[in-house]
């Protein structure tokens, strides 16, 4: 039987008192404190368009962000139209952030900027082809890509859009793979603090996972970003045909199902967070969730036939696609798909977010790497197939009618 767990009574009335007096959190980001790296006259904010919603309309009017459709989430090798993409995640992760930090009475905007941001830096292949692009491009510049790192890379510097620190910060920050049992903001003075911490994270293997959001929101957009996809990836195992259902995981003491999942640690943490300067779960709730991760992991991250084709299939065809690219990049191959459909569509936007440096003129390993990161998977197989027609590499899908 399912189990949904319910704040307790007097916190529900003291909430409900004080949304009556539009009570907001003395913790919050206030939408006066916004840094922006550059004082533009279309940053101004306006009575219907405050700083951090201005964040998430440049997010949300990116050609990145149009690319969330068909970047798989987990399930990249499997022909399903019910199975979650990047799309759908971070819409996911939004909707449960911005529904908790309404209650803790948080900066709704800045919430929805960080969350609907947070993945632009994918790769096609989900995390398979994050780490199979972080070996190449650290092999040869000793930079690590982390795809947390390249979504502030996309925003803050391919097309500077003068996102705010706030927002970049809790991008940067949302590590989704650490879970932790307390968040306190660590505060986060100016841009060039920042730019110390990215630099000194991108040459630094473990470098982001030390990161810390300096903002409440920014550590509740980190939080619902695991809330977010541990059962929901249960829910698409199932639809996978993975498992016959949800009820087949084990139990926890936050259920096991997606919608149990969601709401008790919705409930927890809001009960152990509400008008205090940190987010936090209890004991029982957090081991609970690192169970859950755990789990997904054995059961669904790292099946051996997923596995098999990354190192057969993904790996091979992402080695042979970045030495071709490094040299249209290097011998400035205008003819080439890298000038053609990636620098083109990055200096059109420019015109309105012009950058110190012309884009091509970037180290032709970073170039390599932008254009990579930023292919959806058909587009990854579609390019491999047009360059090398007659490799012996393809990505063998799970197909629509091959449920048995």
């Amino acid at each position: 039987m399912r189990h949904y767990e319910s704040l307790t009574p007097e916190l529900e009335q003291q909430i409900l008192e004080r949304q009556s007096q539009g009570w907001v959190s003395p913790y919050a980001c206030k939408n006066s404190a916004v840094i922006r790296r550059l004082d533009r006259p279309g940053d101004v904010p306006k009575i219907y368009r405050q700083p951090f919603s201005k964040d998430a309309d440049k997010i949300l009017n990116s050609a990145f962000y149009n690319r969330y459709a068909d970047k798989t989430q987990v399930f990249s090798f499997f022909r399903n139209d019910d199975l979650s993409r990047r799309a759908l995640h971070v819409q996911l992760v939004s909707r449960i952030a911005r529904n908790i930090g309404s209650v803790l009475g948080l900066n709704l905007d800045l919430i929805e900027a960080i969350a609907i941001g947070h993945d632009m830096g994918h790769t096609p292949f989900g995390h398979a082809g994050e780490h199979a692009l972080h070996e190449l491009y650290h092999a040869r510049t000793g930079r690590c890509f982390r795809h947390n790192l390249h979504s502030v890379r996309v925003l803050d510097t391919i097309i500077p859009y003068n996102i705010s620190l706030q927002t970049l910060d809790g991008i940067v920050c949302h590590n989704g793979e650490l879970p932790m049992a307390e968040y306190s903001p660590e505060p986060l003075a100016d841009f060039a603090a920042f730019d110390r911490r990215m630099q000194d994270s991108i040459h630094d293997a473990n470098g982001a996972c030390k990161l810390i959001p300096s903002t409440l929101e920014g550590c509740l957009v980190r939080i619902c970003d695991m809330i977010a996809y541990l059962g929901k990836d249960r829910q698409d195992a199932v639809r996978a045909h993975l498992t016959a259902s949800e009820s087949d995981f084990p139990e926890s003491a936050i259920g096991r199902t997606n919608a149990e999942i969601i709401n008790n640690l919705e409930v927890n943490l809001i009960q152990h967070s509400y008008g205090k300067p940190f987010l936090m779960l209890d004991a029982a709730h957090f081991q609970a969730m690192k169970q859950l991760k755990d789990e997904n992991y054995m059961r669904i991250y790292r099946l051996e036939f997923v596995q098999k084709q990354v190192r057969e299939s993904v790996i091979p065809m992402m080695e042979e696609l970045y030495k071709h690219i490094y040299q249209d990049a290097r011998t400035h191959n205008r003819n080439s798909c890298l000038y053609r459909h990636h620098i083109a569509a990055v200096k059109e936007k420019q015109i309105w977010y012009p950058a110190a440096v012309p884009y091509e003129e970037s180290d032709p390993d970073d170039l390599t790497m932008d254009f990579i990161a930023a292919m959806t998977d058909d587009y990854f197989v579609d390019y491999y197939a047009e360059l090398f027609p007659r490799s012996k590499y393809h990505i063998s899908y799970v197909g629509y009618f091959d449920e048995a």
